[in-house]
């Protein structure tokens, strides 16, 4: 499937505070470095511009698409280092009065906007001490969404999407699926791995998933554990808490290789 040459890629943990410019400002460093060493792709995780002490945080700082810091901070860095960039979510104006929808946008190395896909499946989760629900402040969006860069094809997902297999199946053949994230402590620590390291098997692929990981402004604390699996589901490697720059290496010839020697792709019937 692949005619891709080995290219590294990266992905960015962050812990991000209340603070777009610092948020911002954190994010442009961590690229750098991961340029620095070479990476072609770099992913920030879900919600790196803002973690509101407020759901309705975000809804504030909302941008249409194509113009707003957040927009202009990505498509700038992409071109200034020459790398494609997936910006994890940020916020977009939808129709929904008081929403927005949670989007990934994807800029190519000269700066472009390539790819756009907004979360569909909205997290909910109560227990004694926690309670999140999305759809109090995000419009859900519609469709799969994938896109091809260095070679390879890459698909769409944003954290709680995860649970969905479906989903991934729905993409077809993809080299790399891509989870930005902000998985809860809870969640994280009993299902994370699991599930990233089950849609590699299945789908037998590349997983880069990129989460928040650690003790933010507004008392939430995320799993971190931002991975790099390869298609055989082997943790490659693992940052498990706090900011930091994690590297991965995409090899063709593995993806071919437990391809062809386990062809379940091939053998599907439904």
């Amino acid at each position: 499937m692949s005619s891709a040459s080995p290219f590294k890629l990266a992905a960015i943990q962050m812990v991000s505070s209340t603070s777009v410019d610092d948020n911002l400002y954190f994010a442009q460093e961590q690229i750098a470095k991961a340029a620095e060493q070479g990476a072609k792709l770099i992913l920030l995780p879900e919600y790196f511009a803002l973690m509101g002490r407020r759901d309705t945080d975000k809804v504030a700082i909302r941008e249409t698409p194509g113009q707003g810091p957040v927009q202009a901070f990505l498509s700038e860095t992409a071109k200034r280092h020459g790398v494609w960039i997936v910006g994890g979510t940020l916020p977009l104006a939808c129709e929904s009065d008081g929403k927005v929808r949670n989007t990934t946008l994807v800029f190519n190395p000269k700066g472009e906007s390539t790819a756009r896909y907004d979360k569909i499946h909205l997290f909910r989760y109560a227990n004694e001490k926690e309670r999140y629900d999305e759809a109090n402040t995000i419009e859900a969006g519609s469709g799969v969404v994938s896109f091809d860069a260095l070679g390879t094809k890459f698909g769409l997902s944003v954290c709680y999407d995860l649970r969905f297999p479906e989903m991934y199946r729905a993409m077809g053949p993809v080299g790399v699926i891509l989870v930005p994230a902000a998985f809860t402590y809870t969640t994280g620590r009993a299902h994370w791995e699991i599930l990233l390291r089950a849609r590699a098997i299945e789908n037998q692929c590349y997983v880069l998933a990129c989460g928040q990981g650690g003790e933010h402004d507004n008392g939430r604390r995320t799993w971190g554990h931002s991975m790099w699996i390869d298609p055989w589901g082997q943790v490659l490697a693992c940052l498990p808490e706090g900011e930091g720059v994690l590297m991965g290496e995409f090899d063709p010839e593995r993806l071919q290789g437990v391809r062809a020697q386990l062809p379940a792709l091939e053998h599907r019937v439904l």
